[in-house]
């Protein structure tokens, strides 16, 4: 059954890629009769996968979720069920037996499914994340063996960059790689690793350079490497405020041998690589946030229908329904903005000043968000037999986890001065 649903979603989307092709040339004289610009409509495809997930996340992933927040294990059924419907590794490309899809349709499936649980749209997320550095930087013979073995099963990868003194400063990384032969090896550790204890292999930075005077730029290599290499050594699973069924552990590499052939392009340009998949996961990444945001919406929204006090419902109080407003304002504007940095880099565009400015800002807004709905649930808000506890513990990694809100003002600002001084 998993192999023919996925068969059809693959179908489904060439036909649509087909037929977005043909609606493109079959309207182009129209273009500037009619002022064709911006189009805030779906096509088919895009909301057949919305529709997917949208239904997988109420029907399958928010009555399990208290279960893998309460227990903290890993929700493998889920996982299971979310690479059999076709929502899993949509980045990677047809040529590996994967969907292909663009960023943008990515971000409608990850919205859906972070409105279920972040935990769980986390797992998935990194699982991208891991993808990504070979999606945009390996050779076909890489690609085929680590990103195909990923749609022949429900496989889990991981992206080990941070370490325990070296998070937002990358520059500071310390697993060294050291070239022997036709191998290298690696020794280091790594923390905070998504996926850490589940991964089939993972995409590992190292500091390849010994000179410490040569710049980020040169001075890493990009590595996949196999989880059960000798001297691999898998912490423990961290106790985490939210997003809780996430598995997240420090990896520890000692005398670690990595054959040359799992070098992603070559010496000297990991971080390039790695910097370079965050402008393809930043926004889904928001999006994740925004399904958070939307979440806690409703349901604060659906609790003020319901409760009373002072002979009304809270929602008939202006206090109220003015939080309420402010809360639909955020998540929408949130939504725009993680969809204009998807769209861009779908474009082929440098997306990175967008992508900074969707990831920073939906994750404020979840947080904040979230927290309104806990407010306006009063003192239920604050116990765990309603939803919106579990919302707000797990809104507050979205602004850490791939670039804290900081580093991303970091990166705004930036482009933004950049383009003044050009």
């Amino acid at each position: 059954m998993s192999g023919l649903c996925r068969q059809v979603l693959r179908v489904g989307a060439r036909a649509g890629l087909r037929l977005q092709s043909h609606s493109a040339a079959s309207s182009k004289a129209k273009a500037g009769q009619e002022g064709h610009g911006y189009n805030f409509e779906l096509n088919d495809q895009q909301k057949e996968f919305q529709a997917t997930a949208r239904k997988f996340a109420r029907e399958e992933i928010i009555p399990a979720a208290p279960h893998y927040d309460k227990t903290g294990e890993y929700p493998v059924p889920l996982i299971r069920r979310a690479w059999e419907l076709g929502l899993m590794n949509t980045h990677i490309p047809e040529t590996c037996g994967g969907l292909g899809l663009k960023i943008f349709d990515t971000c409608l499936i990850t919205e859906e499914i972070a409105y279920g649980c972040t935990g769980l749209q986390t797992a998935i997320e990194a699982n991208s994340l891991g993808q990504m550095p070979v999606i945009i930087a390996g050779n076909e013979q890489q690609q085929k063996k680590y990103l195909g073995r990923m749609t022949e099963e429900p496989l889990i990868c991981a992206y080990c960059v941070t370490e325990p003194s070296a998070g937002s400063d990358v520059a500071s990384i310390r697993t060294r790689a050291e070239k022997k032969g036709d191998e290298y090896i690696l020794n280091g550790q790594k923390m905070w690793i998504t996926n850490g204890g589940k991964a089939n292999w993972y995409f590992v930075l190292a500091r390849s350079e010994g000179d410490p005077g040569v710049p980020a730029s040169r001075a890493f290599t990009g590595f996949i490497v196999e989880a059960d290499t000798p001297g691999i050594q898998i912490g423990r699973k961290e106790i985490n405020m939210g997003q809780r069924c996430s598995d997240t552990r420090g990896i520890t590499f000692e005398d670690v041998r990595v054959p040359k052939e799992n070098v992603l392009i070559g010496e000297g340009v990991g971080f390039k690589i790695a910097m370079g998949a965050f402008d393809k996961t930043r926004p889904p990444v928001a999006a994740g946030a925004v399904g958070l945001a939307q979440r806690a919406l409703d349901e604060a929204t659906k609790y003020a229908l319901e409760r009373k006090t002072f002979g009304k419902f809270l929602a008939e109080h202006q206090i109220v329904s003015f939080m309420l407003a402010e809360m639909a304002m955020k998540v929408e504007l949130a939504r725009m903005a993680y969809q204009r940095a998807a769209w861009e880099v779908d474009q082929g565009r440098r997306n990175t000043y967008y992508a900074s400015i969707a990831k920073a800002f939906a994750g404020d807004i979840a947080n904040q968000v979230a927290a309104d709905a806990v407010q306006i649930f009063g003192g239920n808000g604050f116990n765990c037999e309603y939803p919106v506890e579990k919302l707000m513990r797990d809104a507050k990694i979205f602004q850490i986890y791939e670039g804290t809100a900081q580093i991303q003002r970091v990166i705004i600002a930036r482009e933004h001065i950049g383009k003044y001084k050009q």
